[in-house]
């Protein structure tokens, strides 16, 4: 009798253990860091994580100018210009009107405004089923992508743009 009750606690330890390890690996995430861009000093890190058709994305920034910024994600993920332009324009792979995050049209890289305090520190963050990490559709697929930090902030109305002026970091969405 003691060795069925071990073997059932046992086979049900085993169940538990996989489920447990099944839900951890529908998680995936990436942790990025920022290079300073157009003889800026800022720096800084930005996370991705995927759960449950979601992916919540936090930027933790330094060295910006006090006041507001805008970050975006960016077409390619190629940090090499000096000045960031090598990431090209804004990802909008469903050809919409540049906008803000949830009012009416907007790119799908348009994540929108952060405010930097008096040491110039700022975070964002942002959660959303229209991304994924990886996916199988080419209009939600980050990796391949480049993440900018721009020096002031988008207006949300200028086309394509948003007029948020130089690109002072940028970090390439990658494995």
């Amino acid at each position: 009798m003691k060795k069925i009750i071990f073997s059932v606690v046992i086979i049900i330890a085993a169940i538990i253990g996989c489920k447990t390890n099944s839900s951890s690996s529908d998680s995936k995430s990436l942790k990025l860091n920022f290079e300073s861009k157009s003889g800026s000093n800022v720096t800084g890190t930005a996370t991705f994580v995927e759960k449950n058709g979601k992916v919540t994305f936090t930027a933790k920034i330094s060295g910006l100018k006090p006041g507001i910024h805008a970050i975006h994600i960016h077409e390619k993920s190629d940090c090499s210009a000096a000045d960031g332009s090598s990431a090209g324009g804004h990802w909008n792979p469903t050809f919409k009107k540049h906008g803000k995050w949830g009012e009416g049209e907007h790119h799908k890289g348009d994540i929108g405004n952060f405010t930097a305090d008096e040491k110039g520190n700022g975070t964002i963050t942002l959660t959303t089923d229209e991304w994924s990490i990886g996916g199988e559709d080419p209009t939600k697929n980050i990796l391949g992508k480049g993440l900018i930090v721009h020096q002031g902030a988008d207006d949300f109305v200028t086309q394509p743009t948003g007029n948020a002026g130089g690109r002072v970091a940028c970090t390439a969405i990658i494995k």
